[in-house]
């Protein structure tokens, strides 16, 4: 018997709600050091200090661990984005500049959450992957651009395909800042948006190749 009373290593010391959210942090911890596919039941058990039809209670398998983790990640990425973008009276420049910096914020505080959004997801959890948030983002990027590509006199239909090259500008160089973390994440941003903000500013109103074969 422990001191205060209770059976010795017991895990119904937690509540049931207590318990699935020590399963999910540690789920998340296991998720982004090995990924799904080397990822067993028998280790997040063991690391919560449970037996494994406790997580199998929980949810059903890592499968259900996993979808868990990942839409609790997505929802906290897309939900600093969406604020960084919320202010419809902010300048477009000055919008670029908050999305850049708040998806740099969540890969520096939130590190394990990227990792595992940007890993490959098992074939069965087809919704919630980082493919499918870029494009939610994305989407709100196009809403963007298209009012000022109809404000400057540009084609507003080009505004999806600007958008995608933007977003996967700074989802790509964020992947790469991960590891490297130099320069300071307020530098990296502040470099993403002289590139994209001063290309946007430039543009052709009939873009085409030098070599002739236009698309």
């Amino acid at each position: 018997m422990a001191e205060n009373g209770a059976p010795r290593g017991r895990s119904t010391r937690m509540s049931g709600k207590q318990r699935r959210e020590q399963l999910v942090l540690v789920g998340r911890r296991v998720f982004a050091e090995k990924g799904f596919d080397m990822t067993t039941v028998e280790e997040i058990a063991a690391r919560a200090k449970v037996s494994k039809p406790i997580v199998y209670e929980h949810f059903g398998g890592k499968e259900g661990l996993y979808a868990v983790v990942v839409d609790r990640e997505v929802s906290a990425l897309l939900g600093s984005l969406e604020e960084s973008l919320s202010d419809q009276r902010a300048h477009p420049r000055m919008l670029m500049e908050r999305a850049a910096l708040a998806f740099l914020t969540y890969i520096d505080e939130d590190e394990d959450g990227f990792r595992i959004l940007v890993r490959d997801s098992p074939v069965s959890h087809s919704v919630g992957t980082f493919s499918s948030l870029l494009t939610d983002v994305a989407r709100r990027v196009e809403v963007i651009l298209g009012a000022q590509l109809r404000l400057h006199g540009y084609p507003p239909k080009d505004a999806a395909l600007y958008a995608q090259m933007l977003v996967g500008m700074v989802a790509y160089t964020g992947q790469w800042w991960l590891e490297t973390r130099k320069p300071s994440k307020e530098i990296v941003a502040a470099r993403m948006v002289n590139l994209s903000w001063f290309g946007l500013g430039a543009l052709e109103k009939r873009p085409g190749l030098r070599g002739g074969a236009n698309g």
